[in-house]
């Protein structure tokens, strides 16, 4: 077979985008027939559906029956700003970021916040910060895994359980395909959006017994908007918790959540989740150890991530290229593949390097993924031609 011999074979669900993120196998708009629509959410059976995303999402992530989960408002991004601006403070801050999500909270910590006893301990997109730093007598702010460089911490040993601080985590494109250790954490957000391909605006913030004492306990001498207010008069609003939204909730996207979660659930729970994620990235890893030129972002196998799967570009021809030319090279890339309707929206971060980014969550075949790699070598290699010999 020449290089440029297309494929025969292409993926049956193309969706490979790392949020929105591919529905689960087998969905159709005909699971939302039951939604609540045309009612308060704040009725009986709305807040039954609430209530019930909560209770099946604590059960499958196996959080502590001492922690709290609630849906709250703009997604992932509204959750962890949330966090951010009712808890810190009392504490000087470690914050980490290796990449694009992870920068947008040290902006807020830093220029929105203004806290001046904040460290910023970072990386380079591939490589995690030196956690061997953290001072755990401060709160932390950090992510699970980086969506936009597919770096992820291997586990949470290096978490102190007799820690000062809180433990603020950013798991949006790891829950529901990770293990998460619940007691090395402190808040918890994500996203409906990633692993169970849920629909956007909705996110889930998750409260230790330390985090909830903080809240109570702590006044912080800045306005707080009241779409982040998880107090009042001093104490938890329960109600959050309980399926009581301080928002107007999409009952169309509760029911989407309720659809998620019980595939989830007929899988096997978390361990059938995981061990689909995971079986994407090996897919991939052992298309990478054949290939000629790509590679994983990240630099350690230990860290890379099973969702968020983000490759660059080692061939010394583009190696050659100068920074725009990568940059161009990459994105006609992603665009043939998606012409080809064998890859949508699988270009790397827009402040990235020059790559491509697969979603291998738990929703996404490895059938699918395991169709799409000839397909790579083909898009790379035709891209190349079209280069070196323009028309």
């Amino acid at each position: 077979m020449s290089e440029l011999t297309t494929p025969t074979v292409k993926p049956r669900i193309p969706h490979f985008s790392s949020g929105p993120c591919a529905k689960r196998p087998g969905w159709s708009v005909s699971q939302l027939e039951k939604a609540c629509v045309g009612r308060s959410h704040r009725s009986e059976a709305g807040k039954a559906k609430l209530a019930e995303v909560i209770e099946r999402s604590k059960k499958i992530l196996g959080v502590p029956a001492s922690y709290r989960l609630g849906i709250v408002p703009a997604s992932d991004t509204g959750a962890v700003e949330m966090a951010l601006w009712s808890m810190l403070g009392k504490l000087p801050v470690d914050i980490l970021a290796w990449e694009s999500f992870g920068q947008e909270w040290v902006k807020d910590v830093l220029d929105e916040l203004k806290l001046p006893e904040t460290r910023h301990l970072k990386a380079d997109y591939g490589s995690l910060p030196d956690l061997n730093e953290v001072d755990f007598q401060k709160d932390i702010v950090f992510l699970w895994n980086g969506t936009t460089s597919g770096v992820r911490v291997e586990n949470g040993d290096w978490i102190k359980s007799d820690r000062s601080g809180l433990t603020i985590c950013d798991a949006t494109s790891a829950v529901f395909a990770m293990e998460v250790p619940w007691e090395k954490l402190d808040v918890v957000t994500y996203s409906w959006q990633k692993v169970l391909g849920g629909e956007a605006q909705h996110g889930v913030i998750v409260l230790s017994p330390r985090a909830v004492e903080r809240l109570e306990s702590y006044n912080p001498e800045r306005a707080i908007p009241k779409l982040f207010r998880l107090t009042q008069k001093g104490k938890l609003i329960e109600g959050i918790f309980q399926g009581d939204t301080i928002n107007t909730p999409s009952m169309l996207c509760v029911e989407d959540a309720l659809d998620g979660l019980k595939w989830a659930e007929s899988i096997g729970g978390l361990p059938g989740l995981i061990s689909r994620s995971e079986a994407n990235l090996q897919a991939i890893a052992k298309w990478v150890e054949q290939s000629s030129w790509a590679a994983f972002l990240a630099e350690k196998p230990e860290n890379r991530s099973c969702t968020s799967i983000c490759l660059k570009i080692v061939d010394s021809w583009f190696n050659g290229l100068t920074p725009e030319e990568q940059a161009k090279c990459a994105k006609k890339l992603a665009k043939l593949l998606e012409k080809q309707e064998v890859a949508f929206d699988i270009a790397s971060y827009r402040s990235a390097p020059p790559g491509l980014r697969i979603w291998g969550g738990a929703t996404v075949e490895t059938a699918d993924i395991e169709a799409l790699l000839p397909w790579l070598d083909w898009g790379y290699a035709t891209v190349k031609s079209e280069i070196e010999k323009p028309v």
